[in-house]
C-alpha cells in the first residue's frame, strides 16, 4: 500500500510509545521503555523490570507528561501494556487521543522501529563483551541518539527542543520534503491491491518468517472482507468464529478458489490383486 506519512508542526504533540526486550537480566531490569516524538526525534527510555501497565503509566506521567506537557496523541502497539483500561483512564484524563498500529503491520508505527533498532545497536557497541551491563550505559546511548545529526531534519533532537523556534520550523520544512521523497520511492516500488466488500483473501502470517519449517504456509484463510478504509486498511471476518479484524491491505491477497469437479463426472477405478508370472494363486 501507498505510504501515509506522519508529519505534525508542533514539537511535543504526537509521541510513539514501545516495549524493548527482553534483554539479559542486568541490576534486575529486562526491558526498556522507550518513547518518541515525531516531530524532534527526541527519544525518553527507561530500563524496567517488567512489561506491565503500571510501569507505562507511571513513565508517561513522569517522563512525558511533566517535563515535556500533555501531547495531543499516543501511538502504540496493541500490547496489552498499551491497551488496558489503567491507561484508557489515563489518557482519558489528560485528553490524550490513543491511537492503535495496525497488528502484525510494524511499517504502521515505522519510527518506533526504526528507534528501538538505533538504541539497541548504540547498547551494543558500549556495553562489555558479556552485554549484561546495558541498562548502566542507557542515558549514554540516549545522549548519542539526541545529539546526532538527522539527516530528516537537516540538525540533531537537540537543537531542535533547546535552540530557537526559527530551527523547529526549518526541520518541518527539512522532514516535510524528506518525506515526500521517501514516499515516492516507496510507492514506486509497490503493486496497487484493489479489493472489494466480500472478497475472500488469504493473510500474511508474519509470525511464521522465523520457523524454518517449509511445509508452513506463510499465509492464513480464507477470510472475508467486511470494510475497507481509505488509507489502505481492511476489515476481516472469520467465517468460522464470525469474529471480525483490521490489518493492513498489504498483507492480504486474493483467494482464488480452484473449480470443484461434480460428482457425476467422477470415474470409479477397481484394484485386483496381481497374479504371479506362473498362474498359481
Amino acid at each position: 500500500m501507498p505510504q501515509q506519512p506522519i508529519l505534525f508542526c508542533e514539537v511535543f504533540d504526537i509521541w510513539g510509545i514501545d516495549f524493548m526486550g527482553p534483554f539479559s537480566v542486568f541490576n534486575g531490569y529486562s526491558y526498556i521503555l522507550l518513547a518518541f516524538d515525531y516531530v524532534s526525534r527526541w527519544v525518553e527510555a527507561i530500563a524496567t523490570r517488567s512489561n506491565d501497565a503500571n510501569v507505562v503509566v507511571d513513565f508517561l506521567k513522569s517522563n512525558i507528561f511533566y517535563r515535556f506537557g500533555v501531547p495531543k496523541v499516543l501511538i502504540s502497539d496493541q500490547g496489552s501494556h498499551f491497551c488496558n483500561r489503567a491507561m484508557a483512564s489515563l489518557l482519558q484524563k489528560y485528553g490524550v487521543a490513543h491511537r492503535i498500529a495496525t497488528a502484525y503491520h510494524p511499517q504502521t508505527n515505522g519510527q518506533a522501529e526504526v528507534f528501538n533498532r538505533e538504541i539497541k545497536q548504540t547498547l551494543q557497541k558500549m556495553t562489555n563483551p558479556s552485554k549484561k551491563d546495558w541498562s548502566r550505559l542507557l542515558e549514554d546511548a540516549l545522549w548519542a541518539h539526541r545529539t546526532a545529526y538527522r539527516t530528516p531534519l537537516g540538525m540533531s533532537p537537540y537543537r531542535i527542543v533547546f535552540e530557537l523556534d526559527e530551527l523547529r520550523l526549518e526541520a518541518f520544512e527539512n522532514a516535510r520534503i524528506y518525506k515526500q521523497k521517501v514516499k515516492k520511492f516507496h510507492d514506486q516500488k509497490i503493486l496497487r491491491k484493489d479489493f472489494h466488500i466480500g472478497q475472500k483473501v488469504l493473510l500474511f502470517n508474519s509470525r511464521l518468517k522465523l520457523i524454518a519449517d517449509k511445509l508452513h504456509s506463510r499465509y492464513d484463510g480464507p477470510f472475508v472482507i467486511t470494510k475497507i478504509f481509505p488509507h489502505g486498511a481492511v476489515q476481516l471476518k472469520d467465517e468460522h468464529t464470525n469474529c471480525t479484524f483490521q490489518v493492513n491491505g498489504h498483507q492480504v491477497k486474493p483467494f482464488h478458489e480452484g473449480p470443484t469437479s461434480p460428482k457425476n463426472n467422477m470415474e470409479i477405478i477397481s484394484l485386483m490383486e496381481p497374479t504371479p508370472p506362473d498362474g498359481t494363486a
